[in-house]
């Protein structure tokens, strides 16, 4: 290793632990705040989208399939590329069990602008286990900040009846709340260790982004060739 945390006694380590844990219980009760803030947000009724799903045209009111909320992965699509968006495919191979959304009444699923065959085959290709759903004869993706060609979003929606409503929307790091690979790597001693960190004196660092598994590692860990 080219650098070490200091080596202190038992009683000097739990001391610093809890002054962290301090800051860390701050930061918890700060996230409940957002949460409930965010529970307060007013919402945009939304246009009747049809997308085009696995069994061909579907309206979003029946995406939600009977749930009143949907949470929405918009997907990047780059035509004709053979590998999709590496931090797309990476995130999404993470949710592989949501039948603990059911109970709240929500479904979580993808949406792209690609094609819905070729979402349909690289979803395949790459052992991807949620439902996805295509918007490139709509124009539901421009419309929740997820134009095609553009950036990644994660949206969420509210149905009463047949109309629906948006309810929130993030991108960029904003992410990352619903993600375990982050928050994991964060408790690391060595974290990201991306060129960008805050980190001490010495510690290891890579470009960011280098450390990223790609489309091909996820397909090959779980597609179905794995």
């Amino acid at each position: 290793m080219t650098a070490l945390p200091p080596v202190v006694d038992a009683d000097t380590w739990r001391s610093e632990l809890e002054e962290l844990r301090r800051r860390e219980k701050a930061a918890t009760k700060e996230l409940d705040a957002i949460a409930a803030q965010r529970r307060r947000l007013p919402m945009v009724r939304m246009p009747e989208y049809v997308l085009e799903g696995e069994d061909g045209p579907i309206r979003l009111v029946d995406v939600f399939d009977g749930a009143s909320q949907l949470i929405v992965y918009n997907h990047m699509w780059f035509d004709d590329e053979e590998w999709q968006c590496p931090g797309c495919t990476g995130f999404t191979s993470q949710f592989t069990r949501l039948e603990f959304l059911k109970p709240y009444d929500a479904r979580f699923v993808i949406v792209t602008q690609g094609p819905i065959d070729q979402a349909l085959e690289y979803k395949r290709r790459v052992g991807n286990r949620m439902s996805w759903y295509s918007t490139a004869n709509s124009d539901f993706g421009a419309d929740v900040d997820a134009p095609s060609g553009g950036g990644f979003a994660l949206n969420v929606f509210l149905r009463d009846g047949d109309t629906v409503y948006r309810t929130w929307h993030t991108n960029g790091r904003g992410v990352e709340q619903v993600s375990h690979t982050f928050p994991l790597i964060d408790l690391l001693p060595y974290g990201r260790r991306e060129e960008w960190q805050d980190s001490p004196e010495g510690w290891p660092r890579v470009p960011t982004y280098s450390g990223w598994a790609s489309s091909q590692d996820i397909a090959a860990a779980y597609g179905p060739g794995d």
